[in-house]
């Protein structure tokens, strides 16, 4: 039976959505300009952010409805991957651009989510799918809820911002919780104007 048409992603698309902003996001950092240390920060900042709100509905939400309803061994190993995620954004949060070891630290952090995400799409996603088909719609409305609980005022920003980011593309707004308007943005721009965004750290 096909699924029935909503405004907010499924648990999967919603999940797949922010795996395809954060390599975006990561693609865009490969390509800009290392000595715009201020544009490189609010990247990485940003990112970072959405990272930890992608991580938390995870483990709230998602994971433990997988795990009622089978033993898949790879939701442990992401469990470490997920806090080793967060030991490399703290560590960048406490680095400035031009510290020593930024530019490796971010590509430790980037190494480390493609190979998340690589595992979960082959190994998580498809048994979820398969297995939790009738609860998927009602997970997403839980997962978008939370995030924007978790993201809250600047949902709004955060994902405009995003978008400026990963210039040349349609960018899923699920990442930080629009998609609970069913909106997509497209933005064409050859670099970020984070302005209003400076100096935020907080997520």
């Amino acid at each position: 039976m096909p699924k029935s048409k909503s405004s907010t992603p499924d648990a999967i698309e919603l999940l797949k959505q922010d795996h395809a902003n954060v390599k975006k996001a990561f693609k865009e950092f490969e390509k800009m300009d290392h000595e715009d240390t201020a544009t490189l920060q609010e990247l990485v900042v940003t990112v970072c952010s959405e990272l930890k709100v992608h991580t938390a509905i995870e483990e709230e939400i998602f994971y433990p409805a997988v795990r009622a309803v089978t033993q898949n061994d790879v939701i442990a190993k992401s469990l470490d991957e997920h806090r080793e995620m967060r030991r490399l954004i703290g560590q960048l949060r406490q680095m400035e651009p031009d510290t020593v070891g930024y530019d490796e630290t971010v590509t430790d952090l980037m190494r480390d989510v493609m190979h998340h995400v690589a595992d979960e799409e082959t190994l998580v996603l498809p048994e979820a799918e398969r297995l939790l088909a009738d609860q998927l719609g009602e997970l997403g409305m839980q997962m978008t809820k939370r995030r924007l609980q978790l993201v809250g005022p600047r949902s709004g920003e955060i994902a405009l911002d995003m978008g400026r980011a990963v210039s040349g593309h349609t960018v899923a707004l699920a990442m930080v919780g629009v998609t609970a308007m069913g909106l997509l943005v497209a933005r064409r721009s050859g670099h970020l104007d984070l302005s209003r965004f400076r100096g935020g750290r907080s997520a």
